[in-house]
């Protein structure tokens, strides 16, 4: 079977284990079906998720005038703390910040190669902590914008890490915690504005992911570098393909990449 298409990040469905989907525009897969299988990837070109124009892409899937220009890419989207729109401040485009920021956002935890503290909307849990690839996670705080969250990231990563180790999320060399006891130390550090939001009463979320085999030594595909791959897929972890020969695909970082895929 043979497909082509632009690379978007995986969409994925919570269960036992997570379901993913490789989404292109006339096409989709269902990536769990095709565990134990060959897969070849050839790299085509480039397509811009925002201007369709077939430019290299430069950050996040977006060409480098775009990544610059949309407020998709803007500052405040890797950085929430520097969010506006609660003040009617706009930074690009006020109207998409406003639906954008004004909606209820949760602060968590979550492990997956260590406890992080992270920021997402509502409406995005768990997929965040799935494209993340924590096997564990927890609500601490649930506010009605983005900034509030931003700021409760900023005091919280005081005292705990805000980065996953990616090559330790995929090996899988990870150990339980008891997040409700981190999310009651933490509790004294969130910010006197958020303070009235923390989550009191909530238990810990676990996630599993399609994995028959972790790699040992990891070996990263850049298809820019090797436009031409084949192996045999073992897993599935966030956004990561995992290969029999211990390569790793990361899916979400090649967004905007033009690729063949052969099933074999």
């Amino acid at each position: 079977m043979n497909y082509e298409g632009v690379l978007t990040k995986m969409q994925t469905e919570n269960g036992s284990p997570i379901q993913y989907y490789l989404i292109f525009e006339n096409d989709f897969l269902n990536m769990n079906q095709l565990l134990d299988k060959k897969l070849s990837i050839k790299f085509l070109g480039y397509q811009c998720l925002n201007c369709k124009l077939q430019k290299k892409i430069y950050r996040q899937g977006f060409c480098y005038d775009c990544f610059f220009l949309i407020p998709q890419a803007a500052d405040w989207v890797m950085r929430p703390e520097l969010s506006t729109a609660h003040l009617d401040k706009e930074d690009r485009d006020l109207e998409y910040e406003k639906k954008v920021q004004l909606q209820p956002h949760i602060v968590y935890l979550a492990n997956s190669s260590n406890v992080k503290v992270g920021v997402t909307r509502k409406a995005q849990i768990p997929t965040r902590w799935i494209d993340q690839g924590a096997h564990e996670a927890i609500e601490i705080v649930e506010v009605p914008n983005r900034y509030l969250a931003g700021i409760t990231e900023v005091a919280l990563k005081e005292h705990v890490s805000d980065k996953t180790n990616w090559r330790t999320m995929l090996k899988n060399e990870i150990e339980d915690e008891d997040l409700v006891d981190w999310r009651n130390r933490l509790k004294q550090y969130i910010p006197e504005e958020a303070q009235p939001y923390f989550i009191e009463r909530n238990t810990e979320t676990n996630l599993e992911f399609p994995v028959l085999r972790f790699p040992k030594k990891l070996k990263s595909l850049n298809l820019e570098k090797s436009p031409s791959y084949e192996g045999v897929l073992k897993g599935i972890k966030g956004q990561y393909l995992l290969f029999e020969d211990d390569t790793v695909f990361n899916v979400r970082g090649s967004e905007g990449y033009v690729v063949g895929l052969t099933i074999n």
